[in-house]
């Protein structure tokens, strides 16, 4: 009996130790949380100084929170600011909010000798509601990953925002790009990278401009959606970086809406309208896709193919343009093709192939002024003739006549009958 009560005793000091245990757990547990809920808690740091330097001033602000162990928001709470020397780098890793009043405050950069505005170097920044105007060089500069623009206002500088090579995860969205001389430059592509809900008005060489020397097949693909693009001299320029260009709005364009160069353009569903501009122009462009944009009252042509190969013109609407279509100088090996495309009451020719032969299936051309169909073999100055030789099946070319030598001319007259 008395070994029995023994055990008994023993477990249950063993239970009550477990419990005490247990309990000893909980208690820190529940002391940690309010501790690490502040840890997490954004510190404030208020911008009251116009100033260039000094307390309260954002040159002051930038360096309290590059040294701060938590995130951290800038609220700029005056409504203009005028630097007259280079900020400090944007670099705390834990995340940085920059904001500024709802009227929107402005920073005046153009004291500025070189250099970025704001060179965000630490990941998770974002900056909204400020406008930053007459900026020698780029206004911000991304070299980060996990960066967001929202709100802002970008006007009158050489760049708005220039997207490094090693940034990725950026969000660009409901901002304002005006009279720079281009509004977005990207190095490359970036993971995970979107332009949405934006306009760019007045840039001098592009609104958005996403080019480098060669393609890399396992790119990631820049969103630009939803965006509108107002009398730029081009909307968007994009060369061997991988774009996605999706219901966006292009108005007055002073020498083309969408310029594409090499692989991996997706242009679709957007809408293009006036000036003296081309609309989309695919020069050397490989496997390029062109599908359901609506096209109207173009100088020059809706669409120019130039130089490109597996390039497909789909379904596209095209109306009161000075021309419809164009091939010219294609890859013969990898022919394009445009299927099913709407042109009515184009100024002059519906459809133009000049040294090409490409598909042209199921296009209609209704009420062209000139030619429907106008095939040319292309002679250079001194080289050897190239001939054009287009695949033609089921097109619709109305009443308008079909010009032509040889084959191409014959096989569109059949297409006719």
């Amino acid at each position: 009996m008395a070994v029995r009560r023994r055990s008994i005793i023993a477990i249950g000091v063993f239970v009550l130790l477990a419990v005490v245990v247990a309990a000893g757990h909980w208690y820190e547990t529940r002391r940690a949380q309010p501790g690490q809920a502040s840890d997490t808690k954004a510190a404030v740091h208020h911008v009251t100084n116009a100033g260039d330097r000094g307390p309260g001033t954002l040159r002051e602000a930038l360096f309290i929170v590059a040294g701060a162990t938590g995130p951290s928001t800038i609220s700029i709470d005056i409504p203009a600011i005028k630097l007259e020397t280079a900020l400090p780098a944007l670099v705390n890793g834990r995340g940085v909010r920059l904001a500024g009043q709802s009227a929107g405050t402005v920073i005046d950069a153009q004291a500025l000798n070189a250099g970025p505005v704001f060179d965000v170097s630490g990941p998770n920044t974002a900056i909204e509601g400020i406008t930053v105007s007459k900026c020698p060089a780029a206004a911000i500069l991304v070299r980060a990953v996990h960066f967001r623009l929202s709100t802002t206002t970008i006007d009158s500088c050489d760049v708005g925002v220039e997207v490094a090579e090693n940034a990725s995860d950026s969000l660009l969205e409901r901002n304002h790009f005006t009279r720079n001389r281009v509004g977005i430059r990207f190095a490359a592509s970036g993971h995970n990278t979107a332009v949405a809900n934006n306009e760019f008005r007045e840039d001098k060489d592009a609104g958005l401009w996403a080019v480098r020397s060669a393609s890399d097949s396992h790119d990631d693909v820049i969103g630009i959606h939803d965006n509108k693009f107002i009398e730029d001299t081009a909307g968007i320029v994009a060369g061997n970086i991988p774009v996605l260009i999706e219901r966006n709005d292009f108005i007055n364009a002073h020498e083309s809406d969408v310029h594409v160069v090499g692989a991996g353009a997706v242009i679709r569903g957007n809408r293009i309208n006036g000036g003296a501009a081309m609309g989309i122009v695919a020069e050397n462009a490989t496997g390029a896709v062109i599908d359901d944009n609506e096209l109207e009252g173009l100088t020059a042509y809706g669409v120019m193919v130039r130089g490109s190969s597996n390039t497909l013109v789909r379904s596209n609407r095209l109306h009161n343009c000075g021309y419809g279509l164009a091939f010219v100088l294609g890859d013969k090996g990898k022919v394009s093709t445009a299927v099913d495309n709407t042109i009515i009451e184009a100024k002059f020719n519906g459809i133009d192939v000049i040294g090409d032969s490409p598909i042209l299936r199921r296009n209609q051309v209704l009420r062209a002024h000139a030619y429907a169909l106008h095939v040319e073999d292309f002679q250079p100055p001194n080289g050897q003739k190239v001939q054009s030789q287009p695949f033609l099946d089921n097109n619709n070319f109305g009443n308008s006549p079909v010009s032509g030598k040889g084959s191409a001319s014959v096989a569109a007259q059949r297409s006719l009958q």
